[in-house]
């Protein structure tokens, strides 16, 4: 069973908006962080949001500042990545992390990770 199930990306025209969700089940992430990060075609995959597990101390790459915001529904065990002014930078495949312990912005650190969703904002 995949621990992590991220849905609700597609295509937005620029300056729309997207929630991404990620649920969490199968495994328990008491202790954990909740990352997100995004990959697109050619490019590096690239930190963007991470949350505690218990939905406090969210931290966001400074690309993303003021037009991202990450939470966490505490009794859905689910992580959610609300993206607004979109622009087509942020056409990725957009994918939820779990490591153990405090925050970090370096994938290599993350243990589980979901599938992916991919995310295309049109011109």
């Amino acid at each position: 069973q995949v621990p992590l199930v991220e849905s609700g990306g597609g295509l937005v025209q620029a300056g729309g908006s997207l929630r991404l969700s990620c649920a969490a089940s199968g495994q328990t992430f008491y202790g954990y962080t909740m990352g997100w990060f995004r990959q697109a075609p050619g490019k590096d995959r690239e930190f963007v949001a991470s949350i505690l597990w218990t939905g406090s101390s969210p931290y966001y790459a400074d690309s993303v500042k003021g037009r991202i915001t990450i939470s966490k529904d505490n009794a859905k065990a689910t992580v959610y990545l609300q993206m607004n002014s979109l622009n087509p930078e942020d056409t990725a495949t957009y994918y939820c992390a779990a490591k153990y312990g405090s925050r970090s912005i370096n994938y290599k650190d993350y243990e589980y990770w979901g599938q992916g969703t991919q995310v295309t904002v049109a011109s």
